[in-house]
């Protein structure tokens, strides 16, 4: 049913922005024919057919791949707005091509008209939805579906929080019913006692009924489920082993028996394929066009000091795979020998790698190379092998990675990159190695193309200004 729900939430809400794009295209030729700016027209525009499917096709593909109307964001005004102002901006890149090829009657000014017209009732709608409830009911659902959560333990106090932070899922919570002692969870009201569950089911009459118990009592959590089996509403379990799942799950049956998958890939075929051909692209591109800079790089670092122009090390990639990280050498020679200084111990008493910021054995041009970011620049060759990714998290060291917690490990569940989002929130000013992994892992559960994008475009402005890099 949730499923179902959603799907209809997407389907209601790319029609709209479709049906908003093409009047904002019908309006900017309304401009065009109206107001006395550009050069005159004799006689009124005439579209072709083809366009009213042309736009409602980009737009829809578009706003798909960069998953605009994802339930882990909601439609959040104003965090919903990069997004969307970046869709629309690629959106009308490839009409533009189009356009060109095939509806030349679309002129510069027209297009200018639209791409602002497009943006404005986009956003206008956005902002307008969570300020009218009765709109925001007819674009969501008729009317929210009321859920009860059994249970009042952390779990449950989790899944209040998602009801709350996410409208698009229409859902609206009703309160807890709470075991004996129990107290409630920050979120929402206790209705009354495990004891009282039908009576309260037949008073609040919920859509949706939510066991988040304890485990370990099967026997009483059968009994609930046979009280519930009269009521009309949606019964749903969260399972005993959800501690175990990490990022994503999936639900199947075999021959009737259903299966929990506990650590489904984080990336699906789609977004893995995207996401490589991404990388295929822009690496090659990178590869060749810096060619020149790179050479250059290389000799200076052969007259700086005696050794190689690269240095490769171990590092760990995705699955826990090993691989050579190549980078160019801005150390003296055998400088990793003296590795294990840079170790240090954390407040947990773990180790840690820390890096210094004025380490003696960087080299004079090795310092300038870590403060611009260019001594990165050969991982693009792991790139373009498929070691790595140009956005993910940063490959680790085997020596930390053996000292990791098991909930650490699902960092290796995507490719490892070159730059990745704790590197563009502060990175090495960020000492913390549990909150950069869990940087990571917000990385994973929110990743979109658009994301990597945004990532790409921020690190760019990192390494500009230099920031904590040494």
């Amino acid at each position: 049913m949730l499923a179902q729900q959603n799907k209809d939430t997407y389907l209601r809400l790319l029609t709209l922005d479709v049906g908003l794009t093409l009047l904002a295209l019908y309006l900017a030729k309304f401009l065009r024919e109206t107001l006395p700016l550009g050069v005159y027209l004799d006689e009124p525009l005439h579209f072709s057919p083809w366009l009213n499917l042309t736009v409602p096709l980009i737009w829809g593909l578009v706003f798909a791949g960069l998953k605009l109307y994802s339930p882990a964001r909601a439609l959040r005004y104003p965090e919903d707005m990069p997004l969307l102002w970046g869709a629309v901006t690629g959106a009308c890149l490839i009409f533009a091509g189009v356009a060109y090829l095939l509806f030349r009657e679309l002129s510069r000014l027209l297009f200018f008209y639209f791409i602002i017209l497009d943006l404005l009732l986009l956003s206008g709608w956005r902002w307008l939805l969570p300020r009218w409830p009765r709109l925001a009911r007819r674009v969501y659902g008729r009317r929210p579906r009321r859920v009860l959560i059994v249970g009042t333990g952390p779990l449950a106090g989790e899944l209040a929080r998602a009801i709350q932070h996410r409208p698009a899922t229409n859902l609206s919570l009703i309160g807890f019913v709470a075991e004996a002692g129990d107290s409630a969870p920050v979120g929402g009201p206790v209705l009354g006692r495990i004891d009282q569950l039908l009576p309260l089911t037949e008073r609040y009459q919920p859509d949706e009924i939510i066991l988040a118990l304890p485990p370990g009592e099967p026997a009483r959590l059968r009994h609930l489920v046979n009280q519930l089996h009269q009521t009309p509403a949606n019964l749903r379990l969260v399972p005993e082993v959800f501690d175990l799942i990490f990022l994503r799950a999936s639900v199947e049956t075999f021959e009737g028996i259903p299966l929990i998958g506990l650590r489904e890939p984080a990336l699906s075929g789609f977004d893995r394929l995207l996401k490589r051909l991404f990388d295929l692209a822009v690496s090659a591109g990178l590869l060749v066009g810096l060619a020149p800079l790179m050479v250059l790089i290389a000799v200076l670092i052969k007259l700086d000091s005696p050794g190689p122009v690269f240095f490769r090390q171990q590092r760990v990639g995705e699955g826990q795979r090993l691989f050579r990280m190549i980078k160019f050498r801005s150390m003296v020679q055998g400088a990793e020998a003296d590795q294990a200084r840079l170790v240090q111990c954390g407040p947990d008493g773990r180790p840690r790698f820390a890096k210094q910021p004025r380490d003696p054995r960087v080299t004079r041009i090795g310092r300038l190379l870590r403060r611009t970011s260019l001594d990165e620049l050969p991982q693009l060759i792991n790139v373009w092998r498929g070691e790595m990714s140009l956005v993910g998290p940063r490959p680790e060291l085997p020596s930390l990675v053996n000292t990791y917690e098991p909930w650490q490990y699902k960092r290796f569940t995507v490719p490892q990159g070159m730059t990745g989002w704790w590197q563009v929130n502060g990175r090495m000013q960020r000492p913390a190695f549990e909150q950069r992994v869990e940087d990571d892992l917000f990385y994973i559960r929110h990743y979109s193309l658009w994301l990597d994008l945004h990532i790409l475009w921020k690190t760019i402005n990192a390494v500009l200004h230099g920031e904590g890099a040494f």
